[in-house]
């Protein structure tokens, strides 16, 4: 069989990016079982309600929503099991440090595979005001009209 290459995305937590202003993020490897391996290999999970905490200077994964495999027998895993993350000893204590101010939360945004290998991009996030939603919300729209208006300006200088 060939070595897996390049990133093949399982899932992603569009969400989060609308609910939380992302400081800084963190590629994570997972503590998996086989029949995880086995289920996010069919492309099935999802983060969404998921978050990490940190513990005894070790990171888990909470409510990471991975399926049971439909071949698997009594060695299957529980959906919404913790799960490990495999981090660097600095980068753990700097999250440690970070998430204790404030408003300052640790959120999955995507699941993936990195050559042959299940990684999670972790991200250390401040959680958005409503009106800071509806101002990034506004800022997108306006951005778009812009682009829309200056696509049509340079197909009529075309024609």
């Amino acid at each position: 069989m060939a070595k897996e290459k390049g990133r093949k995305l399982i899932a992603q937590n569009k969400k989060a990016r609308h609910d939380y202003l992302i400081i800084d993020t963190y590629e994570a490897g997972l503590v998996l079982t086989g029949t995880e391996v086995k289920s996010l290999r069919q492309g099935r999970a999802s983060l969404v309600d998921g978050f990490v905490q940190l513990t005894d200077h070790e990171a888990w994964l909470h409510n990471v929503h991975v399926p049971e495999y439909s071949q698997g027998t009594w060695t299957n895993h529980s959906a919404r099991r913790k799960r490990k993350l495999l981090l660097h000893r600095e980068e753990i204590d700097k999250l440690e440090s970070k998430s204790q101010e404030t408003g300052h939360t640790i959120v999955p945004l995507a699941l993936y595979f990195k050559d042959g290998r299940a990684k999670v991009e972790i991200a250390l996030a401040k959680g958005k005001k409503e009106y800071d939603k509806r101002q990034t919300l506004r800022e997108k729209q306006d951005r778009r009209e812009t682009e829309r208006t200056i696509s049509a300006i340079r197909r009529k200088q075309r024609a």
